[in-house]
């Protein structure tokens, strides 16, 4: 009995302990964890949340795009104003208006209206984050002038164009509409030519990008400013002539920050501007035919152009709170422009000509041609 009395005893104060140590574990286990809930140390541990999404340095291909294919219209328009006043052919009807040698001095002041179409190709080849991009431009020109005073002409312009951009690596496109002005001046003198040129363009661009989960599109203003000035050397034997050229220009384009809309996260975009500098030397060569008391002028041209100066600018792009910088996109410094000119005198004071326009550089291929009308009276 008494053996089986202490037996008893001393089980109940094992099973005792059992439960007093299984509750302290429990205890334990429940102080832990409210621990762990309340102390922000312990929340942190474990996987940490997804980082926000950042722009892509791509995204806003379509906007280095639209940029270059503004500051390259802008020079295209300068060009053209630019040879306007000091072309070879339009300096024969200057100065020998019914192709008989007539002196201009002796030429009552006359005045002239000319209307062209014109198309471009351009490609853009990929710099840095750039995949590349085409560009096709389709233009009209409708432009007046007068001769002041005897070797004195002066004129102006206005051309509007619509330019298609396709970014096809990125998933990228936009339009650009763009209306430029013009205004273009020669001094004869002797075999002498000094010609200005100077233009203001505005315009729309739209743009569409493909996130993948719908479309993220966009509109904003862009503008171009553009001067240059040439000196040529005309230079005739017979029918032929040789006019070396040197010209100076710059063109300036800009364009407005924006936000897109729809698809998935649609960016914020800054203001953007470039700039280019350059010096093109180089010569037309041409020559005459009457044929049937019509004129028919052929001519072609070359020269060398020097991008002395380039600020390709860039574009802050934004996402939330997250946002990086992208550079713009140029030209290689040194390229090649050649063209070539066909011009028939229908009559004394009408005419038709078509020209080819090519720009040869290292990140970027151009050709427009060119079909145009002038009426003199």
């Amino acid at each position: 009995m008494c053996c089986t009395s202490q037996l008893s005893g001393t089980r109940q104060v094992i099973g005792g302990d059992r439960v007093r140590r299984m509750t302290a574990k429990v205890a334990s286990i429940v102080v832990f964890g409210l621990m762990a809930t309340a102390t922000p140390g312990f929340a942190q541990i474990g996987p940490a949340p997804p980082p926000p999404p950042t722009p892509s340095a791509i995204s806003t291909n379509y906007d280095q795009s639209s940029g270059n294919a503004a500051l390259n219209l802008g020079s295209n328009f300068l060009e053209r104003l630019g040879n306007q006043a000091s072309g070879g052919v339009n300096r024969v009807f200057r100065t020998n208006p019914d192709g008989g040698g007539a002196s201009a001095a002796t030429e009552d002041p006359r005045y002239r209206t000319w209307f062209e179409g014109y198309g471009i190709s351009v490609r853009t080849d990929p710099q840095g984050d750039f995949v590349g991009d085409k560009r096709k431009t389709f233009g009209g020109v409708a432009g007046f002038g007068a001769r002041v005073a005897p070797g004195v002409n002066l004129g102006f312009s206005v051309d509007q164009s619509h330019t298609d951009i396709d970014v096809p690596l990125a998933l990228q496109s936009a339009t650009l509409d763009l209306t430029q002005v013009g205004f273009n001046g020669s001094v004869d003198k002797g075999p002498w030519t000094w010609a200005f040129a100077v233009v203001h363009g505005f315009g729309k661009v739209r743009s569409s990008r493909d996130t993948g989960f719908g479309l993220a599109t966009a509109g904003y203003r862009a503008a171009v400013d553009g001067a240059l000035t040439e000196i040529s050397y005309y230079w005739t034997k017979d029918q032929m002539r040789i006019v070396p050229k040197a010209a100076l220009e710059y063109v300036r384009a800009t364009s407005a920050a924006f936000q897109e809309t729809g698809g998935l996260d649609p960016l914020n975009v800054g203001s953007t501007a470039l700039s280019r500098a350059r010096v093109m030397i180089g010569a037309e060569i041409g020559r005459y035919f009457v044929i049937d008391q019509k004129i028919l002028d052929l001519s072609a041209y070359g020269k060398f152009v020097d991008n002395f100066h380039q600020d390709l600018g860039s574009i802050q792009v934004s996402l939330g709170t997250q946002s990086i910088v992208v550079p713009g996109i140029g030209e290689s410094r040194y390229g090649m422009d050649a063209g070539a000119s066909a011009s028939l005198s229908l009559t004394s004071v009408a005419r038709l000509y078509v020209n080819y326009d090519g720009k040869f550089r290292n990140q970027l291929t151009s050709h427009q041609g060119t079909l145009g009308f002038e009426y003199r009276w």
